[in-house]
């Protein structure tokens, strides 16, 4: 698949469904949190357990740093698998916190070939979660491939459904212009898709990739 093919899939989501305003985040941070919570999570779900934090006064580094296990767990428990996600929060955090004091501008200083092994380095972040840090959080050019995105990509012939991750994300980086504006807005494209279109039983009547791109599921 060449440049303008990938183009032109992004330009019939974008005027189909415009503008997404995707990571749904107040700071960069609170998208960092999310990003870990959003694992195996229903979004909605997730926003119960960052509403609990903020309640809480602990959407900080330090303060959830500064929290028991049992009281991570328990603000967190609508995003599911709490107790698995408490650990992986805190390995995060730790890593944010000793390494870069906590502080996103010093993050985003650093270049992205070194932060994305930092990141898949520390317990718990999978190459999906570090790149929606990396490009939603940091503003890092690391395109994302989520199960909506390989779905989309796999029912329309694009890539097959077995397709590795890196394969996949390095055929999005290679073609397309180094943008994180057009990375964030494609990914959320494919969210978009997914909930209205390219759902688990398809409704392929009036998709807008439903011409562009024939051999559907």
């Amino acid at each position: 698949m060449d440049v303008f093919d990938l183009l032109s899939i992004y330009q019939s989501l974008h005027t189909r469904f415009g503008p997404q305003h995707w990571w749904p985040g107040e700071t960069p941070f609170e998208v960092m949190v999310g990003a870990i919570l959003t694992q195996n999570a229903a979004w909605p779900n997730v926003e119960r357990a960052i509403v609990n934090l903020k309640r809480a006064g602990k959407l900080d580094p330090r303060a959830i740093l500064g929290l028991s296990t049992r009281r991570l767990e328990q603000l967190i428990r609508p995003s599911g698998f709490f107790r698995v996600k408490a650990r992986r929060l805190t390995s995060l955090v730790k890593y944010f916190a000793d390494e870069y004091g906590g502080e996103i501008a010093r993050m985003r200083r650093v270049p992205l070939a070194r932060l994305r092994p930092e990141l898949l380095a520390v317990h718990g972040v999978g190459r999906e979660t570090a790149d929606s840090i990396l490009l939603y959080a940091l503003g890092k050019p690391s395109f994302v491939i989520d199960a909506y995105t390989r779905r989309v990509l796999s029912r329309h012939g694009v890539i097959n459904a077995r397709a590795d991750y890196e394969e996949t994300r390095e055929m999005f980086e290679n073609k397309l212009p180094r943008s994180v504006r057009l990375y964030n807005e494609y990914h959320a494209l494919f969210v978009r898709l997914a909930k209205t279109h390219c759902r688990t039983k398809p409704l392929c009547s009036g998709c807008p990739l439903e011409i562009l791109l024939p051999h559907r599921a």
